[in-house]
């Protein structure tokens, strides 16, 4: 059997409080449910993401982590960081992620909306998905055929 890989981890202290083996964008939204749950002072959190690009450096940014550890890090991920006081280490900086969400994002500098996309993005590749939208960008019910 094998054991899933860690994608994300926040460490408090040098101790892990929080771990993901989810992929994408997901582990991220799941550290925002931890600390809303548990109330950790994101401040004085570490958090280390295998990839980092832009999405993922926006979402940091909101969630009010000041400090991060990436494996690969996009330049316009490191622009992110940068902007927003955020130190950050990484093992490989590379121009850009063949990823369609940091294309998406290209002209998005604004966190909120940035989550809002990211929102909606989920919603349209996993309708039902447990991570609703906020409701403007929710589609409205179909009322079935015409």
């Amino acid at each position: 059997m094998n054991t899933p890989v860690n994608t994300l981890e926040a460490y408090r202290r040098r101790t892990v409080v929080f771990s993901s083996a989810g992929k994408w964008l997901y582990p991220l939204f799941e550290l925002e449910a931890f600390l809303r749950k548990t109330r950790t002072p994101r401040a004085s959190l570490c958090v280390h993401d295998k990839v980092i690009g832009k999405a993922a450096a926006l979402l940091l940014a909101r969630l009010g982590i000041r400090r991060v550890l990436a494996d690969v890090l996009s330049q316009s991920g490191r622009q992110v960081l940068d902007a927003h006081g955020i130190r950050y280490r990484a093992g490989e900086v590379v121009e850009r992620i063949s990823c369609q969400t940091e294309e998406m994002l290209l002209e998005v500098s604004d966190v909120e909306e940035a989550h809002r996309l990211v929102l909606a993005r989920i919603e349209a590749l996993r309708p039902g998905s447990v991570i609703q939208p906020p409701p403007e960008l929710r589609q409205p019910p179909s009322s079935g055929p015409a």
